[in-house]
């Protein structure tokens, strides 16, 4: 008979890490509600000069309420679901209100139905990401259901207002795309960098102190018509869609658009192509050049204090063949770009007695050589995948393969000190309403969920804030409360995993309460259990994607759960 209930009751002495744990979440809680209370006001609007543009507009002032949903799915305090509610709602308000007379695509708003009027997808994924997260929080929340069916409807080639995507060739138009449709003239660098402001007035982020210098970044950014893999990222929001309504029609836009892009990799020598042409050929909309177009492979920028090689369309697309692999199971939908790696690094030359790898691509052929090897996505590919002693040589994933064993204790303290700096560059802040931009409180912003993520969940922390869902080995439900996350008095640690197994460690906190949770396996249930052990004992089955665990008092144990993967029905619906 299937085990549906683990029942620990042996004692734990307080772990060290589960003890940080819990004081992480609420020294993050505690230090966002201050940042809150400073950078918001009462409507939610962000106390700031809202501007249009890639540096410092609409997502980064939503950037602000990032990582409050990706914390709450995790136990964070109801506290902070309802901040970012109102910041989210507020902001939505903000910059459907806020205009930019002399740019076109901001004229008469921001927000268009609740979405940016036309931009490119590293800025709509990195802006709405906690919004698509929100289905982790409460799934059932009419309004995030209505937008999520508004936003996805803007790609599935049917909304009049949104001509985005052409079913034909398979093509989302153009890089900047959005509520109002594609753009499908030769971009100007003021469609980027918004409205002209005065010299000395803001502060921002990075190199830039004046306008010009924003119309230098964005000097080459011209070429954007045509499809570009960064629009992959667009599927996120007909995968959330599809998750609470199980129509295919999502489904299958999404399978179809991401075989697409698999079939032009096939057809380009195993290498993603930067430029699809309205036609559907690659290339056709950079004048044949398979490597053209903005945040292409040739997209270097000269501006500025350094030289700075761009292919970001490399940064999100990834994440569009994972959503297939999530939607069918298919592992498959990996191997193109595992295959373009090797076709990149296939290319190695020897340079003065050195082997040197390629990063870029131009008219001149293969450029920007180091002693790196290709690796964009790889670190994604090895937590995929998960092959054999090999999960990676990041701290994280050599502690998972049982190299570092004080890694958690020793990142949950950097991330308090974290914390603690933030407070204080917050306390030294000088900026005020009307000399702050957007993005200036984004680096005090103590809502960083990535360090929990992985040694909670297991999860793929370094894709938080890109607008792509959650990839996680684990997921946390509090019966009691009847919500998403660990009980309040619970603490948990992925220990080590493998593409058939996971370690886990649980432990209940409080000396005199017990608490009932559910482990899930995987962010939406993708993968199941078979079985369950705890330490010294001996298997039980469970054949289910989720099991109940009651801790006694102060219990706790390790748990070492037999694992499938990617063999059931994603869902967002909670396990009861």
């Amino acid at each position: 008979m299937a085990c549906t209930t683990l029942r620990i009751t042996d004692p734990m002495p307080a772990p060290h890490w589960a003890l940080l744990e819990r004081h992480l979440l609420d020294a993050i809680t505690d230090a966002y509600l201050e940042f809150y209370d400073r950078y918001f006001d009462p409507r939610g609007y962000l106390l700031c000069v809202p501007r249009w543009g890639a540096l410092d507009g609409a997502d980064d002032a939503a950037e602000n309420v990032d990582g409050l949903t990706d914390l709450y799915a995790l136990g964070a305090p109801q506290v902070l679901l309802d901040r970012y509610r109102t910041g989210m709602n507020g902001h939505i308000r903000q910059y459907t209100e806020a205009r930019s007379p002399s740019t076109e695509l901001a004229r008469d708003g921001m927000y268009f139905r609740e979405f940016p009027t036309s931009f490119d997808w590293l800025h709509n994924g990195e802006g709405f990401h906690p919004l698509f997260q929100e289905g982790l929080c409460d799934p059932g929340d009419p309004t995030w259901q209505a937008r999520m069916r508004r936003f996805a409807g803007f790609y599935l080639g049917d909304d009049p207002l949104a001509p985005n995507y052409d079913p034909e060739h398979r093509v989302i138009r153009s890089l900047m795309n959005g509520s109002r449709g594609p753009v499908l003239r030769r971009a100007e660098p003021a469609d980027w960098a918004g409205e002209p402001f005065e010299p000395g007035r803001f502060t921002p982020n990075r190199w830039h102190r004046t306008y010009d210098d924003y119309l230098t970044h964005f000097s080459t950014y011209r070429n954007v018509a045509g499809d570009n893999p960064c629009n992959l990222a667009a599927t996120a929001m007909a995968f959330q869609t599809w998750l609470f309504t199980g129509e295919e029609r999502y489904r299958a836009w999404i399978l179809g658009y991401v075989d697409a892009w698999v079939e032009r990799m096939a057809a380009n020598d195993g290498i993603i192509p930067s430029n699809v042409g309205l036609d559907g050929a690659i290339g056709s909309a950079a004048g044949g050049r398979w490597y053209g177009g903005t945040y292409g492979w040739s997209h270097t920028l000269t501006g500025g204090p350094v030289v700075r090689h761009t292919p970001r369309h490399l940064g999100r697309s990834i994440h569009g063949f994972a959503l297939a692999m999530l939607l069918t199971g298919d592992r498959g939908y990996l191997e193109p770009w595992r295959t373009m790696i090797e076709r990149v690094n296939d290319r190695a030359r020897t340079r003065d007695g050195q082997t040197v790898y390629p990063q870029m691509h131009g008219d001149d052929g293969w450029y920007a050589w180091t002693p790196d090897p290709f690796q964009r996505g790889a670190g994604e590919l090895r937590y995929w995948s998960r092959p054999a002693g090999d999960l990676g040589n990041t701290p994280w994933l050599r502690y998972l393969a049982g190299e570092d064993p004080d890694y958690p204790v020793r990142r949950l303290h950097g991330e308090l000190a974290r914390v603690r700096r933030q407070r204080q560059e917050m306390d030294e802040d000088p900026t005020t309403p009307d000399t702050r931009l957007s993005e200036n409180p984004n680096s005090l912003n103590p809502a960083n969920a990535q360090a929990l993520v992985e040694l909670m969940a297991g999860g793929l922390g370094d894709g938080l804030a890109s607008g792509m869902p959650l990839h996680a080995c684990v997921r946390y439900f509090d019966r009691g409360a009847r919500r998403a996350g660990l009980p309040p008095q619970a603490a948990a640690l992925v220990a080590g995993m493998t593409d058939r197994s996971v370690d886990l460690t649980l432990v209940n906190l409080h000396p005199g309460r017990a608490c009932s949770l559910v482990v899930q396996a995987g962010t939406y249930g993708e993968h199941r259990f078979v079985d369950a052990a705890t330490s010294g004992g001996a298997a039980q089955p469970v054949g289910a994607s989720a099991i109940d665990v009651h801790l006694g008092p102060g219990a706790g144990a390790r748990i070492s759960f037999g694992l499938e993967r990617f063999v059931a029905r994603p869902t967002l619906g909670f396990p009861w």
